[in-house]
């Protein structure tokens, strides 16, 4: 079984992410939502993938997302972290997301305008 764990500012892009994976037919995807920081780090010892949104809000941000990771990563070094950006209205954000993932930070990023069948597959692929 992987576990998908789904933590976002925007719950309504959360949900539509949620309902993509969830409707593939994928039968051994679990996905979860989390809406705070306090669930969240309930769920690092466990996920397979973690899909973060990055914003320039507090506790979203590219800083606090790697901090993050690096938590995740010493807890459960097998986890997948997923970068999501809105490329549009957060176009500087998004050019610090991309240099994370050549850097080698991360292990993926996607922008939020991509369709739900791409999402489904990229994280079949992790």
């Amino acid at each position: 079984m992987r576990y998908v764990i789904i933590h976002m500012k925007n719950y309504v892009f959360s949900d539509a992410v949620s309902q993509a994976l969830q409707n593939d037919g994928q039968k051994d995807l679990l996905v979860t939502k989390v809406y705070t920081q306090e669930e969240l780090e309930q769920y690092i010892g466990f996920a397979s993938v973690l899909l973060l949104e990055v914003t320039r809000y507090p506790s979203y941000t590219v800083e606090e997302r790697l901090k993050l990771r690096d938590r995740v990563k010493a807890a459960n070094p097998d986890c997948k972290i997923v970068f999501v950006v809105d490329e549009n209205s957060e176009p500087e954000v998004a050019d610090r997301v991309r240099q994370a993932k050549k850097d080698g930070l991360i292990d993926q990023f996607i922008y939020g305008s991509i369709s739900a069948s791409y999402l489904v597959a990229l994280v079949d692929t992790l």
